[in-house]
């Protein structure tokens, strides 16, 4: 849905604003932190957002030769390994609705030594690419900031080429009471306290803690993307559910 209610309002992490002005929102957010956006991944997770980054890029199988497109791709992680592995013949794409992250992702993939990787600014709701594109389609850490997840996900759907997959990487519902009471308080006062001191912006991961709680759990998720078109969706839980990652089939 493309907003949580019929009067024209969605959620920009718990608070309630107009749909129209969620992107802006979302922009400004990533458009402050875009600069430490990966020191910040590092400190929050402790590292293991490498792991879980890793576990996507198996899981996704990517094959020489294939054309490869990495939505909400940010700083680049993703599609630096994805460039790799389809070599020369193929494609990897980076795409974000971010300049401030597309400017760093593409710095931090000349840095190194990834060249001739397309760098294009999109909304994930309206991908300017023709249907049956992608082999591979992945957006990690992405899905949870658009205001149109259903949208967003019938235009990823819509460009893969049949057989191709979709991976989403999100933050989601811990598996266990105990661990969900221990991540929350860590989310709501050391995210914010970690956000104040080191990037200078304490609302914007306030607003990313809050954010992660609005997400769909992943049940919800997993019907989504088969309401979307997708096939043998399958759901790979990391970290005791604090991340999991959805893996859906074009079949048709």
């Amino acid at each position: 849905m493309a907003s949580d209610d019929k009067s024209g309002y969605t959620h920009f992490g718990y608070e309630q604003v107009p749909v129209g002005d969620k992107q802006k929102r979302v922009a400004g957010v990533f458009t402050s932190v875009a600069r430490r956006y990966d020191l910040m991944n590092d400190l929050m997770s402790m590292g293991i957002h490498r792991l879980w980054k890793r576990f996507v890029i198996d899981l996704a199988g990517v094959r020489a030769g294939e054309r490869v497109l990495d939505v909400a791709g940010g700083t680049g992680d993703l599609t630096r390994e994805f460039a790799r592995a389809v070599g020369p013949q193929g494609l990897a794409i980076l795409s974000d609705i971010n300049a401030a992250m597309l400017g760093e992702g593409r710095r931090r993939l000349l840095d190194r030594g990834v060249v001739g990787v397309p760098v294009v600014q999109a909304n994930a709701e309206k991908l300017p690419f023709e249907d049956a594109s992608f082999d591979c389609i992945t957006i990690g850490f992405g899905l949870r900031n658009v205001t149109d997840k259903d949208a967003a996900l019938r235009s990823m759907t819509r460009c893969l080429r049949p057989g191709g997959r979709l991976l989403v990487l999100e933050f989601s519902k811990p598996l266990y009471e105990p661990l969900s009471r221990i991540y929350d308080q860590y989310s709501f006062k050391v995210l914010p306290l970690m956000g104040r001191l080191v990037a200078q912006d304490e609302d914007s991961y306030r607003y990313l803690a809050e954010s992660i709680r609005m997400h769909p759990d992943q049940a919800t998720l997993k019907g989504m993307m088969e309401a979307a078109g997708l096939a043998r969706v399958q759901v790979y839980n990391l970290t005791g559910g604090i991340v999991a990652v959805h893996r859906g089939f074009r079949l048709e």
